[in-house]
């Protein structure tokens, strides 16, 4: 398996370069590229270390004499993200197919996309993460800039200086590290963070500025995720980009910013974000509330479910801020609990809201362009299957049980409550209003009288039905059996569990 982390990295980018001079075959190359890298991402997922330490690991020296190694490697958490980038992916990319202006450079911005995904998922070294992490960051712009609505150019802009904002405090906090230590390296960090090194050799090299590169690092990945109040940069986005790319940013960009605090930001400033729990765990209620209270207040259905993603990735906020205690102040259960919660919520909301943006566009492609809520009504009766399988997954983004959303958040809550029944108990506000918004949509586009002019209104045709027929199965099969997930994350969460130091 020695290679395969770099293989699935560069795939993208070979599929890239083809699919920049194929024109209108650029879609087919596409396809072709993201269905071998979701076979590549499964055969890491499958081939991965049982203990849940890191496996298929790349190691070789780069610029040794900066700290920079060209060093990757996965565990549950970084294969679950390569497995759901590799299905987000594969899904705009089926959902892209009326693109008609300049198809070839559309699709080669999704696969190098895509490859910062997974350059970003698997990288242990800081200088060859930072460069996968920005290079995400420019084909969304330009995928938004170029194929977006009417408001694109402000969108495009505001995406581009909020996230790079906070790359500029991540790189400016990891600089300030490395003047300190000389090392970029994630694990050799963190050793040191465990025991007090890392704390001591920056103090001494640049005063008491541990707090404010911590503050740094979680502006960085609080842009990303994003954590109120740094979220205004996302509904606009959301509902300026195409549909196909939405469900890029919301499935699997935003998973960024989570994995980024569970992977550097925990484990190498883990006391200084202790010290900021309460706060954080403020911040943390105050996505998940607002967030739903904002989607209620919205017409848009991308809009409503920009601030949902916003409210649900709060929850994955809330479980990791929630860890933030000392050794021994909570159980390994409840803490084991709350952290596969967010692992998996992070898969979750990943493959649902990807899925609801795909709706979203299924139904403006139908309706001429048309997406509030009040446009439409009684969709059941002229389309059941669009009613029925959009069902689905507002239901799971509802949470309601049998579905994967459910297990995800419960997971969180279980772990929460012994760790701040406070922050839990005004959290779970949050849930009964996003379960108000979605009955809401559910009322408004499918219930009631059937207007004049959707009487026939097309249902999904067969080739809809069989690409979407995947994702539903999965929103049911992880509702049922989520062990197939969770028996596998497990031993990382209790390795990462274990190395923690608050």
């Amino acid at each position: 398996m020695n290679g395969i982390l770099t293989l699935l990295t560069v795939l993208p980018l070979a599929g890239a370069a083809i699919a920049l001079f194929s024109g209108r075959h650029g879609r087919g190359v596409a396809l072709v590229t993201s269905l071998l890298s979701l076979v590549l991402a499964l055969v890491v997922w499958l081939h991965l270390p049982a203990d849940g330490a890191m496996g298929m690991v790349e190691l070789h020296p780069w610029a040794p004499s900066l700290g920079i190694e060209y060093h990757l490697g996965v565990d549950g958490l970084g294969a679950l993200m390569l497995v759901l980038s590799a299905i987000v992916t594969l899904m705009s990319v089926d959902a892209a197919h009326r693109v008609h202006h300049q198809p070839g450079l559309y699709y080669a911005l999704v696969l190098a996309l895509e490859s910062g995904l997974f350059g970003s998922f698997t990288a242990l070294n800081f200088f060859h993460w930072f460069l996968f992490w920005e290079l995400s960051l420019i084909p969304a712009f330009f995928l938004i800039k170029l194929w977006g609505g009417p408001k694109r150019g402000p969108a495009a802009t505001q995406f581009f200086i909020y996230t790079m904002a906070g790359s500029v405090a991540l790189l400016l906090s990891f600089l300030a590290v490395f003047l300190s230590t000389g090392v970029m390296d994630f694990g050799k960090l963190a050793d040191m963070a465990a025991n007090g090194t890392l704390a001591q050799m920056v103090t001494a090299h640049l005063g008491a500025v541990m707090p404010w590169l911590a503050m740094g690092v979680l502006a960085g990945f609080a842009v990303k995720v994003p954590l109120m109040p740094f979220h205004t940069w996302l509904p606009a986005a959301y509902a300026e980009a195409p549909s196909p790319v939405t469900m890029l940013l919301t499935g699997a960009m935003s998973k960024m910013g989570v994995y980024g605090l569970l992977r550097i930001a925990i484990p190498i400033f883990g006391p200084q974000i202790a010290a900021l729990r309460t706060p954080l765990l403020v911040l943390a209620v105050a996505t998940v509330v607002m967030g739903a209270w904002a989607a209620a207040a919205q017409k848009d259905l991308k809009r409503i479910f920009a601030y949902s993603s916003v409210n649900h990735l709060g929850y994955c906020l809330l479980g990791i801020f929630a860890l933030a205690i000392p050794a021994g102040a909570a159980s390994q259960g409840t803490q084991a609990a709350a952290l596969n919660g967010v692992i998996l919520q992070m898969f979750n909301h990943g493959l649902t809201a990807a899925a609801l943006f795909w709706f979203v566009a299924m139904i403006q492609m139908r309706s001429g362009g048309l997406r509030g809520i009040d446009d439409f009504g009684g969709l059941r009766k002229p389309a059941p299957v669009l009613a029925g399988l959009m069902g689905i997954a507002l239901f799971s983004s509802l949470g309601l049980p049998g579905l994967n959303g459910f297990v995800s958040e419960f997971l969180i809550f279980r772990g929460v409550f012994p760790l701040s029944w406070v922050a839990g108990t005004v959290a779970v506000l949050g849930l009964l209003v996003t379960a108000a918004v979605i009955l809401t949509v559910i009322q408004k586009v499918f219930a009631g009288p059937v207007p004049e002019r959707w009487a026939e209104f097309p249902d999904l045709h067969a080739s809809e039905r069989l690409a979407l027929a995947p994702v539903i199965g999965l929103m049911l099969l992880l509702g049922l059996v989520p062990q197939l997930i969770v028996d596998t994350i497990n031993p990382t969460v209790m390795n990462l569990l274990a190395h923690w130091r608050f």
